[in-house]
């Protein structure tokens, strides 16, 4: 089937938006040199901002191809659940009780290692964390993980090709580490209905593999980052402990996001809620991350918006391949879309096979930390750690390269 004439510019602006995200690092280095365009130089080098000013120009193109209306149905037809998620769940596990919980729970196992007490926590936030994405969605642990690693590691005079190679991990085990069962990863939560995939399944036959590769993963860098994480935590100075009751009542404020995952209505009624809880109980919380939730959520609505015109080329890639050759045509198309989107369409492919099936998610979850928009969660990883790079930006080259290694890991242990 021949695309339309609105199908091609859809992907030509696809196109841009891929470029414009590869070379957002650029914008920075321009800014800091052009001190007069430094504010518009400074936006177009936030990635968050990326994939929802392409999305405005979509929207604005189609405007003019084939009328207002059309253009504004075609925006209200896309479903924004998952964006409208990412920004919920990222503001209540960032909540100062959900994080100095999770905090505690792994200076407690960190203690009980034989290791630098730094290095233990590191290890602990780039393997156990991500894992803990399979229970409290992959959203929730990039959200956890990273504000403990910004503490224990980027946020300290470590070279930058450790940075990146630390980013790379993290990026990967949480793309894998949410696999253990069928509600936490996007790309599996996409077929597991259709298909009928339950957390049984995923676990037998994609979370052992993952647990694995998150495991090596995590233990190979800090192997080779010994150097420099030796020596205890700086611990944050000492603030009145928040009390069980208020803890207890924002894990339950996490839990029903989660539950309830797939409702908007529910989960952002839920959310309001607990806005209200925290303002009344102001003296137990660090202000929210709501302007970082909110960008993330903005290059998510703009990736639904671009992604829904890009079916006429990417569905007939998938159904033309070979399993095999759909696991690593997936791993690598993951790179320049979000992985979701991809086993998506692979749902929509009728007669498929059981092992299409399994090489389809496995590729699209293994390629799901190469670049910002392979995995949604990725997008919240750039956000609360761009500030431990130079520029106070994350390059699309040192991620690509720092995640290289974990994903040939990963490619390993899903071929066994």
């Amino acid at each position: 089937m021949n695309p339309s004439a609105i199908e091609v510019a859809a992907a030509i602006i696809f196109a841009v938006a891929l470029l414009h995200t590869f070379t957002a690092k650029l914008f920075e280095r321009l800014a800091h040199h052009n001190p007069r365009h430094s504010g518009l130089l400074h936006l177009l080098g936030e990635v968050e901002i990326v994939f929802g000013f392409w999305a405005a120009v979509l929207i604005v193109v189609m405007a003019m191809m084939v009328g207002g209306g059309e253009a504004v149905s075609y925006a209200e037809s896309r479903h924004y659940t998952e964006p409208l998620f990412v920004f919920a769940v990222m503001v209540v596990a960032a909540s100062r009780p959900v994080l100095e919980s999770v905090r505690r729970l792994v200076a407690a196992v960190a203690r009980v290692l034989p290791l630098p007490t730094r290095l233990a926590q590191v290890w602990l936030s780039l393997s156990l964390v991500p894992l803990l994405g399979s229970l409290i969605t992959e959203p929730a642990a990039m959200t956890l993980a990273a504000l403990m690693l910004m503490r224990t590691l980027f946020d300290t005079p470590l070279p930058e090709r450790l940075k990146y190679a630390a980013l790379g991990v993290l990026f990967v085990n949480i793309s894998i580490g949410g696999t253990l069962s069928s509600f936490a990863a996007p790309p599996v939560l996409m077929v597991a209905a259709t298909w009928g995939w339950d957390s049984m399944f995923m676990l037998t036959h994609f979370g052992w593999r993952a647990a694995c590769a998150v495991l090596i993963n995590a233990t190979v860098l800090c192997w080779f980052m010994r150097g420099h994480l030796g020596g205890d935590v700086q611990e944050p100075q000492e603030r009145e402990p928040v009390p069980l009751l208020v803890t207890l009542i924002h894990f339950a404020f996490l839990a029903g996001v989660v539950v309830f995952a797939h409702h908007p209505v529910i989960f952002l009624g839920l959310f309001l809620f607990f806005l209200g809880y925290t303002q009344a109980y102001n003296t137990h919380q660090n202000p929210l991350i709501l302007k970082e939730a909110l960008l993330v959520g903005f290059f998510l609505a703009g990736l639904v918006v671009l992604g829904g015109m890009q079916q006429w080329w990417l569905q007939p890639i998938i159904s033309g391949l070979s399993p095999l050759a759909l696991f690593f045509g997936a791993t690598a198309l993951t790179a320049i879309t979000d992985n979701a989107a991809l086993t998506y369409l692979g749902s929509l492919i009728t007669g498929i096979s059981d092992e299409a099936k399994y090489m389809l998610v496995a590729g699209a979850v293994t390629g799901g930390g190469l670049t910002v928009i392979a995995n949604a969660p990725n997008p919240a990883g750039v956000a609360l750690l761009k500030g431990g790079f130079r520029d106070a930006s994350i390059g699309a080259g040192g991620l690509l390269l720092g995640a290289l290694p974990p994903t040939l890991v990963s490619l390993v242990f899903f071929l066994l």
